[in-house]
C-alpha cells in the first residue's frame, strides 16, 4: 500500500481526469463565485477535547434590508434548520446562514440577533423589525466535547463581520471542524458551476450555481467516487481503525447540510426545486438519508433583491418587479446544482485531515495516494 499522502488537495488536483459533470467550474470553484455572496469560517480548538466551529454565509452584504428568494428541502428531517417555517411561508431569506454543531444552535441564533441589534437598532436602542435567523447544524460529539458549548454568540457576530468573497477554506474548517464523512474525516467543502443561458432580453449570459456542504454523514462501505465503490475497498483495509466510529455512527449516523447559491433569477418555487437536486449529488457519493440523519438543503437566488422593513401601507397590495427563469429552460441549472453538491463532498474528503479529538477518538483522513491507486485500477 502506498505511503500516507503528504499533500491534501481538492478532488480536481487529486483525480484530474475524474468526470465532474457537463458544466465548467467557476474561477474559485467555491460558493463565493456567486456575485455578492460572502462567507467566513472559524475553527475552535481548546483543551478538554473541543474541536468545533462556525461557518457563516451571507447572501449579500445588505441582507438585513433586502431579502432574496429562497427554498428549502428536507431529504431527511432528523436535524434542525431554524427559520425554515418563515422561509417556507414567504420564500424570502433575509438572514445570514450559520452552520455549526447541534448543541450550538441557540448561541448561533442569538449571535445573529446580537449583530442585528448592534448595527440596526435605532438611536434609542429600540428594535422594531422582524428577523428570523437561519441556523443549520450537524452533530460533532465524537471528535468534539460538545457539552462544553464552546461556540459563543460573539463568534457569530465576528463571522458575519469578517465574511468575504475569498474561496471558502475546506476540510477541518468552520462548522465542519469536528465532522465525519463515510467514517473518514469530514467537514466543509464547496464547488461552483457556470451555466450558459440568456437574460430577459435574450442576450447570452452565464449563470453561476454553487454549493457549500457541511458533511457529517455516511457509512464507509457506501462511499463512491465517480461511481466506483471506493468505500467497499477501503472498508476492508480500515476495518480495525474504523471499528469504534462505526459503532458510534450506527447509533447516530450524522447529517449533511447543503447550501446552494445562484445569481440566476429564480422564484421561491424554483429555488426549492434547485435545493431538491442536492439529493442527486449526495446519492452519487453514497448518501441514503438514513433515519437518524438530518439532510436539509437550502437554495437561494441573489438576482432579485426584495425590500424588507419598508414603510408601506400593509393593506394596499403593492406590486414588485422581479424576474424568473422560464421553467422549460431550467435543466442546466438543476444539473449544475447536483454536480456542485457532489464535488463539494469530494472536496471535503480530499481536504480534511486526520484529527484526534475528544476522549482520544481519532478519525483518519481519506488516504489520497490509496484513492489514486484504486481509481487507476478502475480506469484501466
Amino acid at each position: 500500500m502506498a505511503a500516507k499522502s503528504t499533500h491534501r488537495g481538492r478532488i480536481r488536483e487529486v483525480l484530474p481526469n475524474l468526470h465532474l459533470g457537463t458544466w465548467p467550474a467557476g474561477p474559485k470553484n467555491s460558493i463565493t463565485d456567486v456575485p455578492g455572496v460572502l462567507a467566513s469560517t472559524q475553527s475552535i480548538h481548546a483543551e478538554d477535547g473541543v474541536n468545533t466551529g462556525v461557518t457563516v454565509i451571507l447572501p449579500h452584504r445588505d441582507w438585513f434590508k433586502e431579502a432574496c428568494y429562497a427554498g428549502i428541502f428536507s431529504f431527511n428531517g432528523s436535524g434542525e434548520m431554524t427559520g425554515s417555517h418563515w422561509l417556507e411561508e414567504t420564500g424570502l431569506l433575509s438572514s445570514p446562514i450559520v452552520l455549526t454543531n447541534s448543541f450550538s444552535v441557540g448561541d448561533a441564533y442569538r449571535g445573529i440577533y446580537e449583530y442585528a441589534i448592534k448595527h440596526h437598532s435605532n438611536d434609542n436602542g429600540e428594535v422594531d423589525w422582524f428577523l428570523s435567523p437561519v441556523v443549520g447544524e450537524t452533530f460533532d460529539g465524537y471528535l468534539n466535547n460538545i457539552a462544553k458549548l464552546a461556540v459563543k454568540s460573539s463568534d457569530i457576530v465576528k463571522g458575519i463581520e469578517s465574511a468575504t468573497d475569498a474561496p471558502v477554506p475546506e476540510g477541518n474548517t468552520g462548522g465542519g471542524t469536528g465532522m465525519i464523512c463515510h467514517y473518514f474525516k469530514g467537514g466543509t467543502g464547496s464547488s461552483s458551476r457556470l451555466v450558459e443561458g440568456l437574460d430577459s432580453d435574450g442576450n447570452k449570459k452565464n449563470y453561476t450555481i454553487a454549493a457549500l456542504v457541511q458533511a457529517n454523514y455516511g457509512r464507509a462501505a457506501h462511499l463512491r467516487i465517480g461511481g466506483f465503490p471506493v468505500g467497499r475497498i477501503l472498508e476492508k483495509e480500515k476495518a480495525e481503525a474504523q471499528a469504534d466510529v462505526a459503532r458510534h455512527k450506527d447509533k447516530k449516523d450524522g447529517s449533511i447540510i447543503v447550501v446552494i447559491a445562484t445569481d440566476a433569477p429564480l422564484s421561491p418555487t424554483q429555488c426549492k426545486r434547485l435545493a431538491k437536486r442536492a439529493t442527486v449529488g449526495l446519492a452519487r457519493v453514497g448518501g441514503y438519508g438514513h433515519n437518524p440523519s438530518g439532510d436539509i438543503f437550502l437554495a437561494f437566488s441573489t438576482a432579485n433583491h426584495i425590500p424588507v422593513h419598508t414603510d408601506v401601507d400593509r393593506f394596499k397590495a403593492k406590486a414588485l418587479k422581479t424576474e424568473a427563469i422560464d421553467d422549460t429552460s431550467i435543466n442546466g441549472l438543476l444539473e449544475a446544482a447536483a454536480d456542485a453538491t457532489e464535488e463539494s463532498i469530494y472536496n471535503v474528503l480530499c481536504s480534511a485531515e486526520t484529527l484526534t479529538g475528544f476522549c482520544g477518538h481519532q478519525i483518519e483522513e481519506l488516504p489520497l495516494d490509496r484513492l489514486k491507486e484504486i481509481m487507476k485500477k478502475y480506469d484501466s
